[in-house]
């Protein structure tokens, strides 16, 4: 899995707040989504921020910030997320898939309702 903080002038962070009826419903968490197969991260990255947010993203303009990893109870099949800071894009974001979307400085980020990896990720970014 890949993720991406969007990070504004002002050092403010573009959450998303996942649907109600999804997995992890109600929670907040970096955007994102699923590598497929024959994609490499950063291309996933690229694709799930036009799908979810409806904003162009180019290779160059993301940064590899750390990963977080949940084995879980299927330690053959851990959940890995890597985490990407982008600070340029084009286009307003918008929650083109559901939930809402919204800006935090690094403190508000931290103080979310989120999942546990999006938790360690938030951490490790704004230390």
């Amino acid at each position: 899995m890949v993720a991406g903080a969007l990070i504004a002038s002002e050092d403010s962070c573009l959450m998303h707040r996942r649907p109600y009826e999804k997995h992890h419903g109600g929670l907040w968490e970096f955007p994102g989504g699923k590598v497929e197969d024959a994609e490499i991260p950063v291309k996933a990255l690229i694709r799930e921020l036009r799908e979810e947010l409806g904003v162009i993203v180019r290779e160059e303009d993301c940064e590899p910030a750390g990963f977080a990893e949940d084995r879980g109870k299927d330690a053959d099949n851990p959940i890995v997320i890597l985490l990407y800071t982008v600070r340029k894009w084009t286009g307003g974001p918008q929650a083109l898939e559901g939930g809402r979307i919204d800006w935090f400085d690094p403190q508000g980020v931290k103080n979310l309702d989120m999942p546990p990896l999006d938790i360690e990720l938030a951490a490790r970014l704004f230390k």
